[in-house]
């Protein structure tokens, strides 16, 4: 059986049910998992909870489909469409761990998500980001620093989405984005 790739969603904790980018992250939670991929998250509210509610109404989903990385002790902080809570204690560094997804997508954000954007960069992930406001709209299409990522990939950068589907379509480049950092 070939592993399934798990896609990070990061962006906003905080988020009104029914705001363009809560809809977004739901739209896209629906479709990562329609088209085969795994999603984890911090595991919290805002982008988190609402890519997490997409993924569980997708037609194809499977317990299993969803993890949170979570910033406390608590496994039961984890927002209730979470399947797997990892309850790391890490408080922000954990977003090192979110960021080492198969590929990164952004959906608005502040801080934390900046962090998730950097670190992203540094483990040579794809990072896909949506053209909203926040940091993901901040550093759509632009490389985070002059950092040669890929000899063989001169358009490397953090790609600029603005519909799930852009998405899913930039997704199908995950194979050229398979060196891991040491």
């Amino acid at each position: 059986m070939t592993r399934r790739h798990i896609i990070s969603v990061i962006g906003d904790g905080y988020l009104p049910e029914g705001s363009q980018n809560y809809i977004l992250a739901e739209r896209l939670g629906r479709s990562l998992v329609d088209n085969g991929y795994r999603v984890l998250s911090g595991g919290l509210g805002g982008v988190m909870e609402a890519v997490s509610k997409g993924a569980k109404s997708s037609a194809n989903y499977k317990e299993g489909d969803i993890i949170g990385i979570l910033p406390g002790y608590d496994p039961g902080k984890a927002n209730k469409h979470i399947d797997i809570a990892i309850a790391t204690g890490l408080d922000h560094t954990r977003n090192a761990i979110v960021a080492n997804g198969d590929a990164v997508v952004a959906i608005g954000g502040g801080a934390g998500t900046l962090s998730e954007i950097s670190f992203a960069w540094i483990l040579k992930r794809l990072i896909i980001a949506y053209k909203v406001e926040g940091w993901s709209g901040e550093l759509s299409g632009r490389k985070i620093d002059r950092t040669i990522r890929y000899e063989d990939m001169p358009e490397d950068r953090v790609f600029s989405v603005t519909s799930e589907q852009e998405v899913i379509e930039l997704l199908k480049n995950i194979p050229k984005y398979s060196k891991r950092h040491n």
